[in-house]
């Protein structure tokens, strides 16, 4: 006990004398390390899934067009045209636009009186290309038929026609006659008073249109003639050619004489006046109860397309403005 409390002194004056004789020392630490560690952006590995994505529904493929195969036809219809001038070059030349497959026209071809000297001056220079045979002074004509016209009372002032017989050539009698381009069959009528086998509901050309009629087996049957038998421009109707086309056949009337354009509906079919090829331009008087359009203000002409189960007739003026748009199917 007396050897340990002896030690305890020896340390206790050992620390004493540091302590008066040693300036204090604040103890050394060390430093931490002030060199940053770089960041290293975390690499993220996805686990792989295990489930099946959800898809949206694509959105529907436009549809693609299918080209129809050339099952239908166009033809131009033009009337009391044939005075050669302004206003029958412009008609030409809207019509030669829509490349037709043929022309027929509602009459009147040849003013002021049918002659041969003026003949092919108001036909030929015009049309030359879609006549057959062509003998004419314009150029080439046609290597078959492509157009089909009917007496005007203009036509008939001449030699009984004479002139019109001599420049065309058409079947049958060539004053009224028949013929089929593809599925469409039809019937050109001399409606004038000077026709030799009458234009009356007994006369021998309606018996011979009833008959024609009855033996087609065409889907559709075109009637066209000069005389209209409803009008409501300068002529008015015409009682003694108000036969009953729809009754026979008919799918729709074309006429002219009247320098207009007019669309009626009669009987359930189109009775339509087409005559504002470049002659010249009447009023509208009496309108007809059956009248639907009803057009004078400027020269034109109709184009028709058609296909076994459509027809479509468009009356354009020779600014190009649309004035008629109608649709016949079957």
């Amino acid at each position: 006990m007396k050897r340990f409390l002896w030690l305890l002194a020896l340390l206790w004056l050992a620390i004493l004398a540091c302590t008066l004789d040693t300036p204090a020392v604040a103890p050394t630490l060390a430093a931490p390390s002030l060199t940053p560690t770089p960041f290293l952006p975390a690499t993220v590995t996805p686990a792989p899934s295990t489930s099946t994505p959800t898809l949206l529904p694509s959105p529907p493929s436009p549809p693609t067009a299918t080209a129809t195969p050339l099952t239908g036809i166009r033809f131009a219809v033009i009337g009391d045209y044939g005075t050669a001038g302004d206003g029958l070059a412009q008609v030409a030349a809207l019509v030669k636009v829509w490349q037709p497959d043929f022309i027929i026209t509602t009459g009147d071809n040849n003013y002021p009186r049918g002659t041969y000297e003026t003949i092919d001056e108001n036909i030929g220079q015009y049309f030359h290309e879609y006549i057959y045979p062509y003998r004419g002074e314009y150029g080439a004509g046609a290597e078959t038929n492509r157009f089909f016209p009917v007496l005007g009372n203009h036509d008939w002032m001449t030699d009984n026609a004479q002139p019109y017989l001599d420049y065309f050539t058409l079947p049958g009698n060539e004053r009224y006659y028949d013929f089929e381009w593809e599925f469409v069959h039809f019937f050109a009528l001399d409606a004038d008073y000077d026709e030799p086998d009458g234009i009356g509901l007994s006369s021998a050309q309606a018996d011979w249109l009833e008959a024609g009629m009855a033996a087609t087996d065409a889907p559709w049957q075109v009637v066209y003639m000069h005389i209209p038998p409803y009008s409501s421009g300068h002529y008015g109707p015409t009682k003694a050619v108000q036969w009953p086309f729809a009754a026979w056949g008919a799918d729709v009337v074309i006429a002219g004489h009247d320098h207009v354009y007019e669309r009626l509906q009669v009987e359930g079919i189109p009775y339509i006046i087409n005559g504002l090829g470049g002659d010249s331009r009447y009023e509208f008087e009496a309108v007809l109860p059956e009248s639907q359009v009803r057009y004078s203000s400027n020269f034109g002409a109709m184009l028709v397309e058609a296909t076994r189960t459509q027809m479509h007739f468009q009356f354009v003026n020779i600014n190009g403005e649309v004035i008629d748009d109608y649709i016949l199917e079957k």
